[in-house]
């Protein structure tokens, strides 16, 4: 008799309580990721995903919402019982319970408030109140923070007595009366300094903090470039929140995501891609393809224009893939290279100059390359010397070319506010198009003509 693949959860309808508590403890050992498991309940049919849940405890719960994703949580709850989705949201941490209000269609969101006790639901709508991408709206409001006119003893019992609730106790934060952030110690460093010690004395004044309306990529940044565990979070000074390396990780996962698809010449999903259905695929790439579309429609008018010039020597039409393919190619690799850098912080807009000396350098030694392959290619076509310069000095042209407008670019569009992820490979690909057989033809008049 064959065994059940414990891998993959599946509950069979004759299945006894005790035969499902034996097949759900075999499929948590043999599933320990917490995304896989959330996405996998949030597959099965209603009724099947109140018994799992039924049998599940309060801490396998909490670590199911708290570490999947938004999306898988979401799909766990829907449909719940009213007191399991009670249970549920009322253990998972306050973040994690708002980017699930977040997704929830917006009939249902009333019923997902309504399953949250009074304390937990004024947390969620205060996070719910930032604006989305803000750092307000990711952080943990939670936190471990005492007065700085205790003594370390004293610090100690309270911290203590917070410490259930926080999401991570690697820092306690000092506050005055009013809530103002003055100072931070560690965790370790409390309980080791000396209990009559008053933790104003100990504590370090020169911390690092973030407004609650900072971009959650920029914070995310500030956190890993300090190699902290934990960043708070103030508004006007008080002490709102903390976002933690946890939230980071997935907010460098989500801004990757959407930048990649970005230079992929298309909107964000802001799903994961088997969540979206085929119309809100096309939603997403249409508008994208349209202006591609407009935009590449120029390279007709150029080829129009030179149209005698086409006629007169037709090998130059051999070469115009090649052109443009390479000029494409060109602009690709280095926007690709910069925008990342830019995400990064490695660039700025006052790099300009250095990126266009460095780029342009870098272009040179790969034009006069390329020059040398074009000029072996065009031999091997036969189409005489004339042809064969022709085609040389407009391929190190058009690599030259593509090199400025790729560096150029995405720095000028972050200075205007736009996100420079959008010079996706498409876009530098019909930019260079059009140009590249302007430039192409403008030196076949000069060769040729």
């Amino acid at each position: 008799m064959s065994t059940p693949d414990t891998t993959y959860l599946e509950v069979p309808a004759d299945i006894d309580q005790a035969g499902l508590t034996a097949l759900i403890d075999a499929w948590l050992e043999a599933v320990p990721d917490a995304q896989h498991r959330a996405e996998q309940i949030a597959e099965l049919q209603v009724p099947e995903r109140v018994r799992v849940l039924e049998v599940l405890d309060a801490e396998q719960v909490t670590e199911l919402l708290d570490h999947a994703s938004p999306h898988a949580g979401s799909d766990v709850l829907d449909g719940l019982p009213g007191d399991l989705q009670s249970r549920a949201l009322g253990l998972a941490a306050p973040d994690v319970v708002a980017e699930i209000l977040r997704l929830s269609p917006e009939d249902e969101q009333d019923a997902l408030r309504g399953a949250l006790d009074v304390e937990d639901r004024s947390v969620v709508e205060t996070l719910l109140a930032y604006p989305e991408g803000t750092v307000g709206a990711r952080m943990t409001p939670r936190v471990t923070a005492i007065g700085g006119a205790l003594t370390v003893r004293e610090a100690n019992r309270a911290a203590r007595a917070q410490a259930a609730d926080t999401e991570t106790i690697a820092y306690v934060y000092v506050v005055d009366e009013d809530e103002q952030l003055i100072g931070v110690l560690s965790f370790r460093d409390l309980v080791l300094a000396p209990g009559s010690a008053v933790v104003r004395d100990i504590m370090d004044t020169d911390l690092l903090s973030v407004q609650v309306d900072t971009d959650q990529e920029a914070a995310g940044r500030i956190l890993i470039a300090n190699h902290l565990f934990a960043l708070p979070v103030v508004d006007h000074g008080r002490l709102v929140g903390i976002i933690t390396s946890d939230d980071v990780a997935d907010i460098i996962d989500e801004e990757g995501t959407e930048d990649a698809e970005r230079q992929g010449g298309s909107a964000p999903l802001d799903l994961p891609y088997l969540r979206a259905s085929p119309w809100l695929l096309w939603r997403k790439r249409i508008i994208w393809l349209l202006v591609l579309f407009v935009a590449e429609a120029y390279t007709g008018t150029v080829l129009r224009h030179f149209e005698e010039e086409l006629e007169a020597v037709v090998a130059l039409s051999f070469f115009i893939p090649l052109l443009i393919g390479t000029g494409g190619n060109t602009g690709t690799q280095i926007t690709s290279t910069l925008v990342r850098a830019m995400a990064i912080g490695e660039v700025r807009l006052r790099d300009m100059g250095r990126v266009l000396i460095k780029e342009l350098s870098a272009g040179s030694m790969i034009a006069i390359t390329m020059a040398l392959a074009a000029i072996i290619r065009a031999w091997t076509l036969g189409v005489g010397w004339e042809v064969a310069l022709t085609v040389t000095l407009t391929v190190a042209a058009i690599v030259l070319w593509s090199s400025f407008i790729g560096s150029v670019m995405p720095l000028l569009l972050r200075r205007v506010g736009l996100d420079p992820a959008v010079v996706s490979a498409p876009m530098i690909a019909t930019i260079v198009d059009g140009t590249g057989l302007v430039i192409y033809f403008e030196i076949a008049k000069v060769i040729l003509f």
